[in-house]
């Protein structure tokens, strides 16, 4: 039998290589040349890329036989994800190859920043002996805030802490003892803020985290604080950073990622306290060959036909038909029960009830926990280490199933129910179905209120006390704002109690328009949920 064949269609490293080992036939092209992909990737089993080869729904129409596409990195920008889950094709990265790199940087843009490093470096090469224009700041003793305790976040801590720094966090998503264990104190964002002589990012881009280290934050913090981002282009706003640091708000700042890239041109660039790099987070030797090798070894479990920890699509293991369209519902009520929760759980439980039951619905777990974390962790996540991510944060994740029906399920053949215990013993579910032949997803409950709302892309739940007036508030707000609510649903407890209303919106509510209508109704909660269009 002919031996499978792996194209590399980038330079990889030597150990990349020796790691597929001696089973595979390996060929090479040049992937940034269109023709020349289109041509290599006709007959082969797999292929080994980074970022300068675009994997997109025409190359994979044009690979007969493609079973894996495998990224040599973290980011999959240049990949088709949903094309290649279409087309059957697994899709793998590298998402722990570069944490380590990318800590080690951040922590490198803290110093510089403290020290004055590249500053004076250019002053002593421009002839010039100033010892006293670049005095800087000793990093122990003073208090660092980390914004992110993700995996970069947890060891940029941990390298911090030897420093003899007092480490402070922001994330609501990890829970205090799991912090506390680490020598870490969480805090809320704005006290962090106030008590943070240096702030780190290690945080996902995401709407609710874009310019979350804005204008109004930048005017919390110590004037001597120095910033550095290292995670994503954005988070930091750079316009309010600039002012900050002109007025003397902040002392300095490290960057290693910009709003738009590449960015060669900045008015933050000639400022001498600030500290920049062109996003080297992932740019070491090391990194790179952790990269090439943790892809090699996934190609070679995926094309043996066995679990692949690293997979960033639905491959593998056999998952009953009558099963498949409930995995998309479920991981939109992860997303819906994040949003709603607004803080990590301590306990989570998903629950099926109804004749799907008789098959095999762990995968609905799985699905939810993929839904539950997709906005809160930088990694992608996938149906393998969704598990691993809960965890992590210290999450409690269990999984009830029944043939028999639930208040919902009275009026529905099956529901998946996601059930969520929080830190201070509130509880916070959100349960759907599919209806019809077609499989339209509806949201039937949310905690004890029920209802029966399509899943739309744009969302928005109120909670608040029953009372004549709020719909025509909302409805003003939103118009003012020229949100137009496609559909709307008011359930309550009782005439004068507790209220819910669940809305369907054209477009997305703007933080600010919800924090407006909570505060004209005096709402208990206002949410916005964003789920991925199909």
């Amino acid at each position: 039998m002919s031996k499978p064949v792996v194209l590399l269609a980038e330079e990889l490293s030597p150990a990349t290589v020796d790691a597929l080992g001696p089973d595979f036939e390996i060929r090479s092209c040049n992937g940034g040349d269109r023709t020349e992909l289109l041509s290599a990737i006709a007959d082969v089993d797999a292929i080994l890329i980074r970022s300068a080869t675009k994997v997109d729904a025409e190359a994979l129409a044009a690979a007969r036989r493609l079973k894996v596409v495998a990224r040599a990195g973290v980011g999959l920008d240049n990949v088709d994800v949903p094309a290649a889950t279409k087309a059957g094709v697994m899709v793998v990265n590298a998402p722990t190859s570069n944490i380590v790199t990318a800590a080690e940087l951040a922590i490198g843009l803290l110093v510089s920043v403290a020290r004055n490093i590249p500053a004076a470096t250019a002053s002593l090469k421009a002839g010039e002996w100033k010892r006293s224009k670049f005095t800087g700041v000793e990093l122990s003793e003073k208090t660092v805030g980390v914004v992110g305790l993700g995996r970069i976040g947890v060891l940029v801590a941990q390298r911090l802490s030897a420093f003899g720094m007092n480490v402070v966090a922001y994330d609501p998503y990890v829970q205090p003892a799991r912090a506390a264990q680490m020598g870490v104190k969480l805090l809320p964002m704005d006290e962090l803020l106030a008590v943070a002589d240096f702030i780190t990012v290690h945080l996902p881009k995401t709407p609710e985290t874009v310019g979350l280290i804005g204008d109004e934050a930048l005017h919390k913090v110590k004037p001597e604080v120095r910033i550095v981002n290292a995670a994503r282009g954005g988070i930091v706003d750079e316009a309010a950073l600039l002012s900050a640091l002109k007025e003397g708000r902040v002392a300095g700042a490290g960057l290693d990622v910009y709003v738009s890239e590449p960015c060669t041109d900045s008015p933050l660039f000639e400022l001498d306290n600030v500290v920049v790099t062109p996003h080297l987070g992932a740019s070491t030797a090391e990194a790179q060959e952790k990269a090439g090798i943790a892809v090699a070894k996934s190609v070679r479990l995926a094309l043996a036909g066995e679990l692949v920890p690293d997979a960033v699509n639905v491959q593998g293991g056999v998952i009953a038909e009558d099963v498949r369209p409930g995995l998309p519902l479920a991981e939109k009520l992860g997303r819906i029960f994040t949003a709603l929760a607004g803080e990590a759980a301590v306990r989570l439980d998903v629950e099926v009830r109804g004749p799907l039951t008789q098959h095999d619905v762990k995968v609905l777990e799985l699905s939810a926990l993929k839904g539950v974390f997709a906005e809160i962790v930088e990694d992608s996540v996938s149906y393998v280490n969704a598990p691993l991510l809960a965890q992590e944060r210290g999450v409690e994740v269990r999984m009830t199933t029944s043939s028999e029906s639930s208040a919902a399920a009275d009026l529905h053949r099956n529901v998946v129910t996601v059930r969520g215990v929080l830190a201070d013993g509130e509880e916070v579910s959100v349960a759907g179905t599919l209806a019809g032949p077609k499989h339209q997803q509806k949201i039937v409950a949310v905690g004890d209120f029920s209802m029966d709302l399509p899943m739309t892309e744009h969302l928005a739940f109120l909670r608040y006390e029953d009372r004549p007036g709020v719909v025509g508030t909302l409805g003003r707000i939103l118009g003012e704002a020229g949100i137009n609510i496609a559909g709307m649903q008011v359930a309550r407890s009782a005439q004068g109690g507790e209220a819910l209303i669940a809305l369907t919106l054209d477009t997305a509510v703007p933080s600010e328009v919800l924090g407006e209508i909570a505060e004209e109704v005096g709402a208990a909660y206002a949410r916005a949920v964003h789920l991925p269009a199909e």
